[in-house]
């Protein structure tokens, strides 16, 4: 059962979990004008990192067919 808690599935569940919260809050951060610029670039630069991680993680469970 612990071994599940760890799997490569859970884990790109939670990076996409992640990703969608960093980007309701980019969103929703975007609409407010008192936001500083240099958070919200800190948020995208976090969401593109998470991206990259599913990416990453996505193919690794279904690498690509060979040519």
């Amino acid at each position: 059962m612990d071994h599940d808690l760890h799997s490569p599935h859970r884990r790109l569940i939670e990076l996409r979990m992640a990703h969608a919260d960093l980007d309701s809050l980019i969103d929703h951060t975007a609409e407010v004008p008192p936001l500083d610029d240099l958070t919200l670039r800190r948020l995208k630069k976090r969401r593109l990192a998470l991206r990259d991680q599913i990416t990453r993680l996505e193919v690794q469970l279904d690498p690509p067919e060979p040519a």
